[in-house]
């Protein structure tokens, strides 16, 4: 079928990572897609050799229409408002397309009871046309988790060890993978590690994270070269990668500190331990979210009390690290997801229904 995915870069690269990943998804599965994105820029670095099937256009309010291959299916990705122009030219085909609204990624209750539902387009040139609104979540119930075939079989061949001595860590080392926000708690993660009980490799990533580590250690004497014999961390800032090399990044970890959707769900299937900042929003309603995951990821206490400090919705200190609890609790949660169908299964099934 012919899909055509409209995004919005809003912020962190979260929502074009979703969905370049969901393009090429569908296009190794033989679907042909057109991705109109409102600022490409980061496809630079993210994905510089594109995909087989994907067609990247920049989305230009008014310059959508007279394209030459009908759309079937239009996903608009977490309520971007597709361009007018390009829904009054979808009005005039001969068969309207599949109208998808792909929501945001959460394990809260609303989740099972909203997907799937149908909603009457009320206004506008598609008046009269259903929208079908599309959940990603993590039960059967649900939209399920983007995975491209043939990731586990890429994970498995994947060499460890070789990444490991790439990346700077020695044997014994712990390897810590940092992708964050601004969290009030990073500076005491750096004492932790800084300070044992074994030595450890922090893989910081560019952009916030890496101005984040910055502020830290301007902030603290402890985290100066000059501290001490006993200072047992060691930095390396890495810069953006395409979204394979960061999936090996997480697979590479002892332990992956992970933000957004995005980057979590790419977390859940390296199988690592995770703690995860849901992104923050004023009026609280993050903490919910968190809780409804820790729920359905079935966090050992540990895990579930560190993810509160980390994410500020509980006062600290951050507890100590169970590093064999938390790779149980990843080990589980993945096997589970495994046996689940993922997103773009899901959403070629729910197209082909309504057409």
């Amino acid at each position: 079928m012919q899909w055509d995915l409209f995004c919005r870069v809003i912020d962190n690269y979260g929502d074009i990572g979703v969905c370049w990943g969901l393009a090429a998804d569908l296009a190794g599965r033989g679907e042909r897609v057109r991705l109109w994105i409102d600022d490409p820029a980061p496809l630079a670095w993210m994905a510089p050799g594109g995909a087989p099937g994907v067609e990247v256009l920049a989305w230009q309010p008014g310059r959508t229409a007279g394209l030459s291959a009908p759309c079937e299916v239009l996903v608009e990705a977490f309520g971007c408002d597709p361009d007018p122009a390009f829904l009054a030219g979808a009005a005039a085909q001969s068969r309207p397309p599949v109208w998808i609204n792909l929501e945001y990624l959460s394990a809260e209750a609303y989740v099972e009871r909203c997907h799937a539902l149908p909603s009457p387009v009320m206004q506008g040139p598609l008046a009269g046309a259903t929208k079908w609104f599309f959940y990603p979540g993590f039960t059967a119930a649900t939209g399920g988790l983007l995975r491209e075939p043939g990731l586990t079989a890429r994970q498995a061949a994947f060499d460890i060890a070789t990444a490991r001595h790439a990346a700077g860590a020695a044997p014994g080392d712990l390897l810590v993978q940092l992708f964050c926000y601004e969290p009030a708690a990073l500076a005491e993660l750096l004492a932790r590690l800084a300070h044992g009980p074994q030595p450890a490799r922090l893989l910081v990533a560019a952009g916030r994270p890496a101005r984040a580590v910055e502020v830290a250690i301007a902030s603290e004497k402890w985290l100066q070269p000059a501290s001490g014999a006993d200072h047992l961390l060691s930095i390396s800032k890495c810069p953006p990668v395409p979204q394979p090399a960061f999936d090996e990044r997480l697979w590479t970890a002892d332990l992956n500190f992970v933000r957004g959707e995005d980057s979590l769900v790419r977390a859940l299937w390296a199988g690592k331990p995770i703690v995860w900042q849901v992104y923050p929003q004023d009026d609280g309603a993050h903490a919910e979210k968190l809780d409804a995951f820790l729920d359905w990821l079935q966090a050992p206490a540990s895990l579930r009390r560190f993810h509160h400090v980390w994410n500020g919705t509980a006062p600290g200190p951050l507890p100590a690290f169970d590093l064999p609890a938390w790779q149980a609790c990843a080990t589980a949660a993945r096997a589970r997801l495994l046996a689940q169908d993922d997103l773009a299964t899901q959403l070629c099934r729910l197209a082909a229904q309504k057409q």
